[in-house]
C-alpha cells in the first residue's frame, strides 16, 4: 500500500522567527549599500565628507528602522491579537 501524498511537510511550532530572520537580511543589504556609497562618494569628492555623512546616518538609520519593524508587527497583529 502507498503512503498518502496529500501533506508535503509539516511544520510545528512557530516559523516567524525564520520568516524574521530572512526579512533581516533586506535592511542589512540596504545598510551596506549605505555605507559603501557614502565611501565612494568621500573618496571621489573628500571635501564633501561632512555633507554626506549626515546622509549615510539617515539611510542607515531608515534602513534599520525597517528591521524593528519588522520585528514589533508580528507582536501587534499576532494570532490572538483582536485588529
Amino acid at each position: 500500500m502507498v503512503p498518502s501524498t496529500d501533506v508535503l511537510a509539516e511544520l510545528v511550532g512557530s516559523i516567524g522567527s525564520v520568516g524574521y530572520g530572512l526579512a533581516a537580511i533586506g535592511p542589512g543589504i540596504g545598510v551596506g549599500i549605505v555605507w559603501a556609497a557614502y565611501i565612494q562618494a568621500t573618496a571621489r569628492q573628500p571635501e564633501s565628507a561632512g555633507l554626506t555623512r549626515t546622509y549615510a546616518f539617515l539611510g542607515a538609520a531608515l534602513s534599520e528602522a525597517l528591521a524593528l519593524i519588522g520585528l514589533v508587527v508580528p507582536f501587534i497583529f499576532g494570532p490572538g491579537n483582536a485588529g
